[in-house]
């Protein structure tokens, strides 16, 4: 049999990393070798045993995830390291993958997709949560519950009520998308009729409702 991916959890939440540990404890082929509540207890504990596989949260006092990851990837060059946060914002995943991460899951995924990212990143490949793909790329992210508000658009019209929620003009808005300024006015004039509103605002409060985002 294969050794098991040896993993270290780093969050400064204890809860959390227990429910982790406790999470990940009965997966085939994956053992938690240690646990850390900052980064400089991380760093401490990577010193100390083999792990494989880094997950850490971003947000702790003193040392954050960023500059772990940093540290991480300076002194144990071979070491993976997997980012488990709340945050989806693109900037920040941009900035965790710069400071050495090798992939990004939300605290919001299952136990699956989280054993998938531990794989695919031991694996030597990178890994980024569905929801966190879709903001690398650019593509507008509906959050639980807002799909039901925007059934009746199409996936282009729900890329311009994005758009629109962010305050830009239709010749923005266009250059976005690669189409005329005329046909994000075609797009706009139909989001009004299938939403029932009958101004910008109206659609920004139904995309803020919907929990559209970028």
């Amino acid at each position: 049999m294969s050794e098991p991916i040896r993993i270290a959890i780093c969050d400064d939440h204890r809860v959390v990393t227990e429910a982790l540990g406790d999470m990940l404890g009965g997966v085939d082929g994956i053992a938690c070798v240690g646990k850390a509540a900052s980064g400089d207890e991380a760093l401490f504990l990577l010193g100390q045993v083999g792990a494989d596989v880094l997950l850490t949260d971003l947000d702790m006092p003193g040392m954050d995830g960023f500059e772990l990851a940093a540290q991480v990837r300076q002194r144990h060059k071979d070491m993976r390291i997997l980012i488990l946060s709340m945050h989806e914002e693109a900037a920040l995943v941009k900035r965790a993958m710069e400071a050495g991460a090798d992939g990004y899951v939300l605290k919001s995924a299952d136990r699956d997709e989280l054993v998938r990212a531990i794989r695919e990143v031991h694996a030597g490949r990178r890994y980024f949560g569905g929801s966190v793909a879709d903001v690398l790329l650019g593509r507008p992210v509906v959050k639980a519950g807002g799909a039901a508000l925007l059934q009746d658009l199409t996936e282009r019209e729900v890329e311009v009520l994005s758009a629109l929620s962010e305050g830009l003009e239709n010749k923005a808005i266009g250059a976005r998308l690669f189409i005329s300024p005329r046909t994000v006015d075609t797009h706009r004039t139909n989001l009004m009729r299938k939403l029932d509103t009958h101004n910008v605002a109206g659609l920004v409060r139904i995309a803020i409702k919907a929990g559209l985002v970028r």
